[in-house]
């Protein structure tokens, strides 16, 4: 092979500069076609009504790789799980915050994680399911709280800058901004269907959508102002 020749035909390398083979990329492929499909089906169906030949049919596999690739149907639930959070992270982590500008940063923060909720319905119907298993999935999990820590700093990152500049207080945690701004867009989407039947109103409606989402924004920014005149937060 010359100097300038880069991989042989069939072959690609990682990005640690590792050469591929076709047969391994063959299995990657297989791996997450499985792993889309099951996403999609428990999305629709539930952990429960989720079936392995429906998850194999959608990703034009057999019943045999899901067991050989995950080993079971738990394990393929959870992975899922585990997928969606990653994307969520990796999506995050491709966001852009100006440490100088606190906050406009949290109100980048906030924006994300409602415009990823909206536009990644998945997300929000499979937490769902497996909350109604009380999180006995997800908490055989060796990577959720890898995923939960990833977004976490970041918004830790941004209270940090704005109480160092005087603009947020000192006496919020990451964790409580996190759980206001996951929470609010959270709820607000998982149970549009019904809240707008319960209202009188169509939440989906884009002006509805936007004022929500200006909501949800001023709502943190208040919380973290330092003219907040509310109560100590608690320790």
């Amino acid at each position: 092979m010359s100097k300038t020749e880069t991989n042989p035909p069939g072959r690609r390398r990682t990005a640690s500069g590792q050469r591929v083979g076709v047969r391994e990329l063959s299995a990657q492929a297989t791996r997450a076609s499985i792993l889309n499909a099951a996403i999609k089906v428990f999305a629709k169906s539930g952990y429960a009504g989720g079936r392995v030949e429906q998850i194999s049919k959608t990703a034009k596999s057999f019943d045999r790789m899901i067991y050989y690739y995950f080993g079971s149907k738990e394990k393929l639930f959870i992975a899922a799980l585990e997928e969606i959070y990653r994307r969520f992270c990796e999506a995050e982590a491709k966001v852009i915050f100006n440490a100088d500008h606190p906050i406009e940063s949290l109100r980048t923060v906030v924006l994300f994680t409602w415009t990823y909720y909206q536009k990644h319905p998945e997300f929000i119907t499979l937490l769902n399911s497996e909350n109604l298993h009380r999180g006995r999935h997800i908490s055989k999990s060796m990577r959720a709280r890898e995923y939960s820590g990833a977004a976490i700093s970041i918004l830790d990152t941004v209270l940090k800058s704005g109480v160092e500049k005087g603009v947020f207080r000192a006496d919020v945690q990451a964790r409580d901004v996190y759980l206001m701004i996951a929470s609010m867009g959270y709820f607000y989407l998982s149970n549009r269907f019904t809240l707008s039947a319960f209202l009188g109103e169509n939440l989906e409606a884009a002006p509805a959508l936007a004022h929500w989402e200006n909501f949800i924004t001023q709502a943190v920014l208040r919380v973290v102002s330092p003219a907040t005149t509310a109560a100590p937060w608690p320790s």
